[in-house]
């Protein structure tokens, strides 16, 4: 009988020491673990993962034709963790980064030469201009080819004021592009390159972009050339008050300077959008960087295409959120600050003070809001606006003139 109780005594031993060695690996060396369930055939993906990397065509997964580039099902061993977790985005990359090219673009700065008096005549004659003289400034950026016809989408201030511009492609090609036109109040401009064959990028089906997603930015930084960087879209509809139609995707994925105008796109290889801008003291990335969303810049895009130039409507009048004022109590509407001399409002007597609360019998959010829809409406085209005048409801008919270009952007 002692010997049967010393025989369990060893073998319950002998068992919690496994059980303990089995933790510490699980926990410190899990792909030792999937090695060896691999081995004995037993399925290491928990369910988890599988739920959390939905196959294309599956809910929140876009369109049910797409591959997805990230090693899901891409059939590339080396892009999967052991777990089932991507860890390249390899083909992501090789589908969008071909139709990324890198600018130059050159304009001429005049500047004044001044002639600096002897130190004692200064506060007399603090200087004499002389003269002027010109000189080249380069500035590099990036862009995205759209269209195998050559339609590049970049920013505007890539390209603003320049008299010659070349593109440089992936492959080494160097084409000469012009501007189509420009858009200074959402930043964008559309080029077109003289060159055939060109690769084009995949541009998202209208698939709903989620906080959280995986994004890669490519582009142009300091002229290096085709760099791609990888973070997450941190925020969606950010404002920065630099144009006027805002409505930006933040993402932490490093964006420099020569980023300007390039992709963001999503684990696919799809176009989601253009790199703007960056929140930095230094100006480098500090991982705040602001893309424009795509369904704004085809509309940009379509728009320059067709007409030369973007055709918006225009109500003739500056707004501020509700939420800002707390006027009515609500955070929908928007408070108008005032109204343009002879401009649509102030023709159908719309007044400073006055708080809009529907546009066309639809509920107003907010100043973006109303400003994206007013753009969205032909000028000549009456609309009715529905609001609050000193606490009194008022219904007044406005009808749209063509937005003029009120502000430029600075940098």
């Amino acid at each position: 009988m002692k010997n049967v109780k010393s025989a369990l005594i060893f073998v319950g031993q002998f068992a919690v020491l496994g059980l303990a060695l089995a933790f510490v690996i699980t926990v410190f060396s899990p792909q030792m673990t999937a090695r060896v369930r691999a081995a004995f055939g037993v399925e290491s993906r928990p369910a988890s993962v599988a739920s959390a990397q939905s196959e294309p065509g599956s809910a929140g997964s876009g369109s049910p034709e797409r591959e997805p580039a990230a090693g899901a099902s891409s059939g590339n061993d080396h892009e999967r963790g052991f777990d089932g977790i991507a860890v390249s985005y390899a083909s992501a990359v090789a589908r969008a980064a071909p139709a990324v090219v890198s600018i130059s673009a050159n304009r001429l700065v005049t500047t004044r030469q001044v002639l600096t008096p002897p130190p004692l005549m200064r506060q007399m004659f603090p200087g004499l201009v002389v003269g002027q003289s010109q000189q080249l400034q380069r500035s590099l950026g990036s862009g995205v080819i759209v269209s195998g016809d050559g339609y590049i989408l970049t920013n505007n201030h890539v390209i603003q004021g320049a008299e010659e511009i070349n593109a440089i492609l992936k492959d080494g090609r160097v084409a000469r592009a012009v501007i189509v036109g420009s858009d200074p109040e959402t930043d964008l401009a559309v080029l077109k390159l003289d060159a055939e064959n060109l690769p084009t990028i995949s541009i998202i089906d209208g698939t709903p972009l989620n906080v959280g997603d995986v994004v890669l930015a490519i582009g142009n930084p300091f002229g290096l050339g085709n760099t791609v960087t990888m973070g997450i879209i941190s925020a969606l509809g950010r404002q920065l008050h630099k144009s006027t139609y805002e409505d930006f995707i933040q993402t932490d994925a490093a964006i420099n300077q020569g980023n300007s105008g390039g992709a963001l796109v999503n684990a696919y290889g799809e176009l989601v959008g253009i790199n703007s801008d960056v929140l930095s003291p230094s100006g480098g990335s500090i991982g705040i960087g602001f893309a424009i969303p795509v369904a704004t810049a085809k509309v940009v895009l379509d728009q320059i295409v067709a007409n030369g130039k973007v055709i918006r409507g225009w109500i003739g009048a500056e707004y501020a959120d509700i939420a800002a004022n707390q006027s009515n109590g609500t955070a929908r509407g928007v408070t108008v600050q005032g109204v343009y001399d002879k401009g649509p409002a102030a023709l159908a007597g719309l007044r400073g003070g006055d708080v809009l609360l529907r546009l066309n019998d639809e509920p107003i959010t907010n100043q973006l809001d109303l400003r994206n829809r007013e753009a969205s409406i032909a000028p000549g085209t009456k609309v009715r606006l529905a609001g609050l005048r000193d606490g009194t409801p008022f219904t007044i008919e406005v009808t749209l003139q063509e937005r003029p270009l009120l502000r430029q952007q600075g940098t």
